[in-house]
């Protein structure tokens, strides 16, 4: 009887026209009366390279063609070892994920060692990363504005100022002309939902039992004794450009705040505006110093519905001009009130801060609770997961609330900083 095992693996290489093209190798082994020997391992295309070569703080995502059982990525530090490490962290599992995603802080040199995890094939696979300092020096400051989708609010197209003829693109210029760099003036989302989205000039790393990057807005405390003032906490979000195209359309990941396992936070939550119609008629309450009650009409997916109120204070539009829909819906967490009327007259509104996790929380002094970690990030089901670095900066009015005569409960924000870089 005759048996016959074939192996087939591809190799590139580059013709003389310069083109990559495959070549195709083909082995059969026939034997007569008995079967072949089977080769203890194929060839196999694995799609990792001996050596790599980036900037420090830039994203390095590999993918192994080979699929196997499971994976294992070991990484050995570069000598001296940076600062706080031991040595007992000379090499260490770096991740059990099929891709990698390496983002260094330090230069140096990286070893590692790919393990694929299969019965039939087991591979392993060394290489190593070179990490350079960065040809000019990174910023610590926000470097673009790749989104800005507000709700309707009071403070909507008065921060940044919207002007007739004025478009998406341009509104978003203005949006990062006043947050960009050492700039500190102030945008606004608008009521729930609405939304800024940034970056830096960096990929900001995730440095392990710290802090790792800072938003400033505009809160404050009533007093010097009481944490109750002005808080509009903002949701902040992040995500790695795992495609690499610049653009923010890889998942995002909240950063669970204080108040994200809390039973009154909704997850999952949805809410659509609608755009005033021309021939609407304003229902005012003159005592509480609204000029329309029924201004902008909302509707929610817990079956509720209601209105964004209009005020004496501020009487522009409010829904965003430059967009030509007729509704706009945001999909989120939806964070419990944290507004009350002290007097119960409606004259004086104090707006509670949570504890930590949220943008325009407390006043900007509070370097540690107006900042993030990227180790809080979970995904859409509460778990958490580990991201070595990200690239995008995502925050949105977390709070649906309106407060009588003071408006509707909308994020602002002015500035951002990463904290793995300095200052100077």
């Amino acid at each position: 009887m005759f048996q016959a095992v074939s192996y087939i693996a591809t190799r590139a290489k580059v013709n003389a026209n310069g083109l990559c093209v495959r070549v195709i190798f083909l082995l059969t082994c026939a034997l007569s009366i008995v079967s072949c020997e089977r080769p203890e391992i194929p060839m196999v295309g694995l799609g990792i390279d001996d050596t790599y070569a980036i900037e420090r703080m830039r994203t390095l995502i590999l993918h192994p063609e080979y699929e196997g059982e499971a994976y294992e990525w070991w990484i050995a530090y570069p000598q001296p070892l940076p600062e706080g490490m031991g040595a007992e962290d000379t090499e260490r599992l770096l991740s059990t994920e099929r891709d990698l995603i390496f983002c260094p802080k330090d230069t140096g040199t990286y070893f590692f060692r790919l393990n694929i995890i299969d019965q039939q094939n087991p591979v392993t696979h060394q290489f190593k990363v070179i990490v350079w300092e960065e040809e000019v020096a990174y910023s610590p400051y926000i470097s673009r504005v790749l989104e800005y989708n507000p709700a309707p609010g009071q403070f909507i197209n008065t921060m940044p100022q919207y002007e007739e003829g004025d478009t998406y693109a341009t509104m978003l210029q203005k949006v990062e002309e006043s947050i960009a760099g050492t700039n500190r003036t102030l945008i606004s989302l608008g009521a729930w939902g609405g939304y800024v989205t940034f970056a830096f000039d960096h990929s900001v790393v995730n440095t392990p039992n710290q802090s790792d990057f800072f938003i400033e807005g505009n809160s404050f405390y009533a007093s010097a004794t009481s944490k109750g003032g002005s808080s509009e906490p903002g949701i902040v979000t992040v995500s790695i450009d795992i495609n690499q195209n610049g653009l923010p359309d890889d998942p995002f990941y909240q950063l669970a705040g204080s108040e994200y396992a809390t039973p009154y936070t909704l997850h999952q939550y949805s809410l659509t505006y609608h755009r005033t119609p021309a021939d609407h008629t304003p229902q005012p309450d003159k005592k509480n110093s609204i000029t329309d009650t029924t201004y902008i009409h909302w509707t929610d997916n817990q079956n509720q519905a209601g209105y964004l109120h209009k005020n004496t204070f501020h009487t522009q539009e409010y829904f965003p001009q430059w967009l030509a829909d007729s509704t706009l819906t945001f999909v989120g967490s939806r964070l419990p009130d944290n507004a009350y009327d002290s007097n119960g007259k409606g004259a004086y509104w104090i707006q509670q801060p949570f504890e930590y996790g949220y943008a325009d929380c407390h006043p900007n002094d509070s370097i540690a609770r107006c900042s993030f970690d990227i180790d809080w990030a979970v995904t859409d089901d509460g778990n958490p997961i580990h991201l070595p670095c990200v690239d995008f900066v995502r925050v949105y009015t977390g709070v649906f609330q309106q407060c009588g005569w003071t408006g509707e409960i909308s994020t602002e924000i002015s500035h951002a900083r990463d904290l793995n870089i300095s200052k100077d």
